[in-house]
């Protein structure tokens, strides 16, 4: 049986409901959710006039997918606050052009609590802001708030390296 070369211990692959959000220096509370890290590198094709008739292949621009996060609706301000840098109400048109970019962290953690793996997150924005799901007397859920987080591109932090098992 194939076993992962980093650590021979393992056999599982992390689970996606560890993990924390962090900006400003600190971990947002409550984050339920994070959409998928994407990034989407576009091809070029080129035919030579007299070669082949299947065309060549070439890496053009790399766009990096949007990223949502969610959390239950409390008091914490940390979305709205950020969400509003972009668009302060009573205040049309303004917008805090020294603070409304972040950087952010989004950490993978083991069955321990151990960050396994983290990505830094580059010149986030907020373009879309939910401050409440639609409301139904009928329905039996949690609120939830959402950030669409633009952004500038991401890596992981090669510093991080796989916990050890115990």
């Amino acid at each position: 049986m194939a076993q992962f070369q980093v650590n021979s211990y393992r056999f599982d692959p992390y689970k996606n409901f560890k993990f924390r959000v962090k900006w400003d220096g600190k971990y947002v509370a409550g984050i339920s959710k994070v959409s998928m890290l994407k990034r989407t590198t576009e091809v070029a094709k080129h035919r030579e006039a007299n070669g082949l008739s299947t065309p060549f292949h070439m890496p053009t621009t790399t766009s990096f997918e949007a990223i949502t996060l969610e959390r239950g609706v409390t008091h914490d301000p940390e979305f709205e606050n950020w969400a509003n840098l972009i668009y302060a109400p009573g205040a049309a048109g303004s917008i805090s052009l020294k603070n409304f970019r972040k950087d952010i962290i989004i950490e993978l953690l083991n069955e321990n609590g151990v960050v396994a793996k983290a990505y830094n997150v580059y010149r986030c924005w907020v373009s879309e802001y939910h401050a409440l799901p639609d409301l139904d007397a009928n329905a039996n859920a949690v609120a939830i708030e959402m950030l669409k987080l633009e952004n500038e591109g991401w890596d992981r932090d090669l510093a991080v390296v796989e916990p050890t098992q115990t």
